[in-house]
């Protein structure tokens, strides 16, 4: 027999045609059907016309192009019906549904004379417009005399789309003229009109009135179908024109949805539901009476699946059920294809039994009411198979602990089910105390032992042929923890090892796992690492590590567990819920609600405070001085009146302090009188007739309120009563009074103190002060000058002794020349000093210089000045080509003598500068030639060794710095150094 194979699969729909409504006009373009299914092999098609096949082989006009069907040179007569595709493959075929084609055509009025349509005024008339044949919707209009001129439709006049005629309820003599009937195909989009119909008045007297008659009515029962919109039309002619109106037979009124028009002659019912069902009725009224036209809209639908089946394989000799089911209105009745034809079948159940490989293939079910066929399609594989267990092969080796249960599955893919037999070893198994053979094939072994170990072989057998797998079993002593984790108190930041140790069969893979509060334990966490012996460490535990461990212990055979629960304890968490209840000038009560404990209990409580006054957050005074753990209320003091606090809460247990609370809101104390007076209050100096007061300002934080301000008393020595002076700056630090007739350099007492809205405060101490004085009068004699070097110049003069005013010191003013004021500069010194050097100076240059005696008051008057020039400058080339040589601790320098420039002084010598490394003290030595002799101290450091020029003019720029170092002193060899940049262990360095 034939395996089946699962690479094969029958046709499924991917495209079926659709009904089609051609043009006639349009016959010489092509029709194409569309048909298109997948399946492998691929699908072929045929069709079928009115349910016969189509010989595609004979018909020129017809041809496939793929699955769709191709139709040329249309015939309206040929090629109208039904059309049908079939897909099929070497697995089965399905039938597509069916699709309609059609033509759509209007053929002409036939040409003839109608005649003319004689009534009297108010009376009502119908203009019947004789419809040509015709396939396809229809639109119908009039026109009135001649064209463009169509018939507007309202109340009195209307136009059926039902019927084409043209209906005037009650005549006018503006009715009177030639009517002509438009007829339009929506689908050709072609017209035709008919000949004219002339409607004249008749001369003997004009209708009188009469009820309505309704001309337009609709039928007893308009089948209608869910979603589709529904019109219906009703007109009466009649004397009044009558006024048209709408009911619903069971009273309900009718939904937003529902459209009237035309003056009510057309009720339009869009997306019709089921709810829309029910009697409609038409009421024609006019004064003279009413008529009423009735009908039904019953409700139908085309047929729905709401039970299908589902691709099936099944094995020969099984049973196939089947059964498919679907809504609809009227309800629907079943058919069944197999492979695109019919089978007789009751109902909408397919049963087959027992399968044979005949009857693999496709299945449709068909539901058909006079509305709609549906199809649904399914495939039925039959399958033949010897055993085989690819896939399902028992496992080489089996390991199980012993006394546990061993279920070993034999389960080939085999078609029919195959028999089983087992062996251990040769010998067959049955059915034991211990031993259970299921018949699905399933071998269980309870409470296995060591005897039990050994090799085990399923046969499986058909009538299509037998195969066998074959797998060891090993059984295992059981593992035991033989040290795991215990439950622990730990502190946060601390590390701990839980341990897992185990003793197992050495034939066992044994691996470790550790879950946390049931979560499984990666190694990326942070805290965590697992050893590779089984044991956790927890490094820098934090209060989220506590909870429940559990260590797993997985071998091939069973999988253990042990259990710990870690308390973690650490600070407090914060506070909570800080409010401040009551606030004076100078405290605040506050409550708080606790955070967790974390383990320990809150042995106290710290209350902070920040202004913005203050840096950071600084701990505060509070009752009771000492706040317990339960205690959740506390008054801050010593608070400063009117400033803006904020406040937090901190808890201390064992463990330490934990994080603050949230911040409370910000909370104004209640104003003072200001308790604290100006520090630091003195003063003087100032211009001619001042008194000059100064203070350092009180801070804002202990200004207690608003309107803050100072409050200046002064008096003179002797006085008895105080001048006050207020200032309501709060920055204020100086206060200046005048007065033309305050002698100068007058002692006066002076207290400042302060007030704010609240009152006044505190004053300073008193202190003594002078008013200003005024400057000296005198001028220094005796000025002279001279030079000292290129950079510096000597000034002397002769101190003032007689004078009227007070002499602080003496103020040199120095220049290059009245053009040039950059370059002034002033140096002052003491009033017991008649000398000072100037320096910093421009060499070989002209100065001019005053000497003038000063105090607070200024500077007075000074004698013409006089001029000095300083010195040319030093050489401005530092010595070159210094060699040295050391022996011992002596040393020896040589350098090329320096020549000096005509504008430089010229050379008088060399200095020599010298220092240890890593010190500070700098010794120096003077020699008139370019050499010099060192004797240096005898240790282990090294010698820096620098050489300037000597002149009138100064120092001159110094060499690069010679470094002498140590080693050089236990190798006595003579070295060289260049422009002295440091010196490396070589014999001989050289200078240029």
């Amino acid at each position: 027999p034939s395996l089946w194979n699962a690479s094969y699969h029958g046709p499924r729909w991917r495209m079926e045609p659709a009904d089609l409504f051609i043009p006639v006009d349009s016959i010489e373009e092509e029709a194409i059907l569309t048909c298109d299914a997948k399946g492998t092999p691929p699908p072929q098609y045929r069709w079928s016309l009115n349910g016969s096949l189509i010989n595609l082989g004979l018909d020129r006009r017809r041809r496939l192009s793929g699955g769709n069907l191709i139709i040329s040179n249309l015939d309206r007569y040929q090629d109208i019906g039904m059309y049908q595709c079939m897909a099929y493959n070497t697995v089965g075929a399905i039938l597509s549904r069916r699709a309609s084609l059609q033509f759509a055509y209007l053929d002409h009025f036939k040409v003839h004379t109608r005649s003319a349509v004689s009534v009297r005024e108010g009376q009502g008339v119908v203009l019947l417009c004789g419809t040509p044949t015709s396939s396809g919707d229809l639109t119908y209009a009039w026109v009135f005399n001649e064209y463009p001129y169509f018939v507007q439709q309202d109340n009195r006049r209307f136009v059926s789309q039902q019927t084409g005629n043209l209906y005037i309820a009650k005549v006018e003599p503006s009715d009177v003229g030639n009517y002509t009937c438009v007829v339009t195909n929506s689908v050709t989009k072609g017209k035709v009109q008919s000949s004219p119909t002339s409607l004249i008045l008749r001369t003997d007297g004009v209708m009188g009135e009469y009820e309505p008659k309704i001309e337009v009515n609709f039928p007893d029962n308009v089948p209608s179908s869910k979603g589709s919109t529904v019109t219906l039309e009703c007109f009466a002619l009649g004397n009044p024109v009558p006024e048209i109106t709408w009911r619903r037979a069971n009273g309900v009124p009718f939904p937003s949805k529902v459209k009237m028009k035309y003056s009510n002659a057309v009720l339009e019912i869009p997306s019709f539901q089921l709810d829309d069902t029910g009697g409609y009725e038409c009421v024609a009224e006019n004064k003279m009476g009413r008529n009423t036209a009735a009908g039904r809209l019953p409700f139908y639908g085309t047929p729905q699946w709401i039970q299908t089946m589902k691709d099936t394989a099944l094995a020969i000799e099984e049973r196939l059920h089947w059964e498919c089911r679907a809504n609809g209105k009227p309800k629907p009745s079943y058919a069944w294809l197999k492979n695109g034809q019919q089978i007789h079948v009751e109902d909408g159940v397919l049963s087959v039994s027992p399968l044979t490989l005949s009857d693999a293939g496709m299945y449709q079910c068909v539901a058909e009411n006079k509305h709609g066929v549906i199809y649904f399609a399914a495939e039925l594989m039959v399958l033949a198979s010897p055993p085989d267990f690819t896939g399902n092969v028992l496992r080489a080796l089996l390991k199980a602990k012993a006394g546990t249960m061993v279920t070993l599955d034999c389960k080939p893919q085999a078609y029919p089910t195959a028999s089983i037999l087992w062996k251990k070893g040769n010998l067959p198994i049955h059915t034991e105390d211990r031993i259970t053979l299921s018949p699905d094939g399933t071998l269980r072994l309870a409470n296995v032992s060591k005897s039990d170990a050994g090799s085990y072989t399923c046969f499986a057998r058909n009538r299509f042929g037998m195969s066998s797998t074959t797998g060891r079993l090993l059984v295992t002593d059981p593992t035991r923890i033989i040290q795991g984790p215990v439950d622990m108190e730990i502190i946060v930041g601390e590390s701990i090892v839980l341990p897992c140790q185990v003793a197992s069969d050495p034939v066992l893979d044994v691996s470790f796992s550790w879950a946390f509060n049931g979560q499984l334990i990666t190694k990326g966490d942070g805290h965590f690492e697992l050893r590779t012996a089984g044991d956790l460490m927890i490094r820098n535990i934090q209060l989220y590590h506590a909870g429940k461990y559990i260590c797993v212990v997985d071998t091939d055979v069973e999988s253990l567990s042990a259990v710990a629960v870690l308390i973690v304890k650490g600070p407090p968490s914060p506070p909570d819920s800080v409010t401040v209840e009551e606030v004076t000038d100078s405290t605040a009560q506050l409550a708080w609600s606790p955070g967790r404990d974390n383990g320990s209990p809150i042995a106290t409580y710290i209350i902070q405070t920040k202004t913005p006054f203050t840096v950071g957050w600084q701990r505060v005074n509070t009752v009771p001085e000492v706040i317990d753990g339960n205690t959740l209320t506390a008054t801050v003091v010593d608070l400063n009146a009117w400033v803006e606090y904020e406040f937090r809460v901190l808890a201390r247990n064992g463990v330490g302090v934990g994080e603050p609370s949230p911040v409370s809101v910000k909370t104004r104390t209640e104003d003072a009188v200001p308790d604290a007076a100006p520090g630091d209050v003195g003063g003087g100096g100032g211009s001619r007739y001042e008194l000059v007061i100064t203070w350092e300002p009180v801070p804002e934080e202990l200004q207690n309120g608003e309107s803050f301000g100072y409050i200046i008393a002064f008096r003179a020595f002797g006085e008895i009563s105080w001048t006050h002076v207020a200032t309501s700056a709060p920055g204020a630090s100086r206060y200046v009074y005048r007065n033309d007739s305050l002698a100068p350099f007058s002692p006066f007492h002076v207290k400042v103190g302060t007030y704010n809205s609240k009152g006044q405060g505190p004053f300073s101490p008193v202190v003594t002060i002078y008013s200003a004085e005024t400057e000296p009068s005198g001028v220094p004699a005796g000025v002279w000058a001279r030079s000292v070097s290129a950079s510096e110049i000597e000034v002397n003069w002769q101190a003032l002794t007689i004078t009227a005013e007070r002499v602080l010191g003496y103020e040199v003013v120095y220049w290059e020349d009245d053009t040039k004021p950059e370059t002034m500069g002033k140096v002052r010194v003491p009033w017991n000093q008649t000398s000072v050097t100037v320096n910093n100076l421009a060499g070989n240059t002209q100065y001019f210089l005053t000497v003038s005696a000063f105090n607070t008051a200024g500077t007075g008057p000074f004698l013409p000045a006089i001029n000095v020039t300083t010195k040319k400058p030093p050489p401005a080339q530092p010595p070159l080509n210094i060699e040295w040589t050391l022996i011992g601790s002596q040393l020896s320098l040589y350098w090329e003598p320096v020549a000096a420039m005509e504008s430089e002084s010229e050379v008088t010598g060399y200095q020599l500068s010298f220092w240890r490394q890593r010190h500070k003290e700098v010794n120096t030595f003077t020699t008139a030639n370019s050499t010099a002799d060192l004797t240096l101290p005898d240790n282990d450091d090294d010698y820096i060794i620098c050489v300037q020029t000597l002149s009138e003019g100064g120092l001159g720029p110094s060499s690069d710095p010679i470094r002498i170092h140590r080693l050089s002193k236990l190798l006595l060899k003579k070295q060289k150094q260049k422009r002295c940049t440091p010196s490396f262990p070589l014999l001989l360095w050289r200078h240029k």
